[in-house]
């Protein structure tokens, strides 16, 4: 079958925690052919951006056949069926990815019924109001999925709020980011910054957004990635940095080069901000390999994946 093309919107999760995102159909039908192996035996596949409990997988094991499942959402139930064709399921979930008419036409789907949710105790208000504050500002700095965002936020309240109880919150709000960001006309600013940061990784700079807590342990961790990427130079912007672009509409940004000399750092620094300029970003630096490079003005509208 062909379901060649261009990339589909889509991000891909596998048993063996590899994400795949905005991968083509035929990366896609590879990946279905590969599992079956030791924890490999299912992937999971989700639109971008993420709906709750919208989703497609199939698993499958040597020797049996392919477990094909799909869900529309938060209803009671999902759609299953069996398949022994890899090329079929690829296929399909090709054809979900693009939202196609009579996309599943080629499998028919039984409906398999979900336990009934168990119900949820409402959260103190408080808390609420607390968690509610902190999902929209994550949203905002737009890096997380829902599942973190969930998670994260049970840990900033100090477990005064269950995972089922921060769920509704989480998942409501993220709806409305969903149909904020679907007002976004062309490449936003994070858009161009992850175009200049795709071109500094194809000139020899590791790259890394929203990467650690700080810029100390940034630059402690940061060796590692340029090591498994043969690279010289470097330059990325924290979690910290990410929330003051969304609150501030500017973003620092560390850098560097292994000599550590303040020759080859300066040539970093300039190759950067020649990326960011030609992604259409403004940025203020003095040219000197002991100061920051910072992007400004900037309006700060990540889109969520999931």
């Amino acid at each position: 079958m062909e379901i060649d093309g261009g990339p589909l919107d889509i991000k891909v999760q596998t048993e063996n925690n590899e994400t795949h995102t905005r991968i083509s159909a035929a990366r896609l039908r590879e990946l279905v052919h590969r599992i079956g192996g030791s924890g490999d035996h299912f992937l999971i596949v989700q639109r971008i951006p993420d709906r709750p409990a919208v989703f497609i997988q199939v698993a499958h094991t040597p020797g049996g056949v392919y477990e094909f499942q799909h869900r529309t959402g938060s209803v009671p139930h999902m759609w299953v069926t069996e398949v022994t064709d890899p090329d079929l399921v690829a296929d399909v979930m090709a054809r979900w990815a693009r939202q196609e008419k009579d996309w599943d036409a080629p499998v028919t789907w039984q409906r398999d019924e979900l336990a009934a949710p168990q119900e949820v105790p409402p959260p103190d208000p408080d808390v609420a109001a607390q968690a509610e504050k902190y999902v929209r500002e994550t949203l905002a700095d737009g890096y997380l999925g829902i599942a973190e965002i969930i998670r994260e936020t049970v840990y900033m309240v100090e477990d005064r709020l269950t995972t089922a109880q921060a769920r509704p919150i989480v998942e409501r709000l993220w709806l409305e980011r969903v149909e904020e960001q679907e007002t976004w006309s062309g490449p936003t600013d994070p858009d161009r910054l992850e175009r200049a940061f795709a071109a500094l990784e194809g000139d020899g700079i590791v790259a890394r957004e929203n990467f650690t807590c700080c810029g100390g342990c940034g630059k402690a961790e940061i060796g590692v990635e340029m090591a498994d990427a043969g690279a010289r130079g470097f330059v990325f912007f924290h979690y910290q940095c990410t929330r003051s672009a969304a609150e501030h509409n500017e973003l620092t940004l560390y850098y560097g080069d292994t000599d550590n000399s303040p020759e080859a750092t300066a040539a970093v620094g300039r190759k950067i901000v020649a990326a960011l300029e030609a992604a259409g970003l403004s940025t203020e630096w003095d040219g000197s390999p002991d100061k920051t490079i910072t992007v400004t003005p900037l309006v700060w509208r990540k889109r969520l994946v999931g």
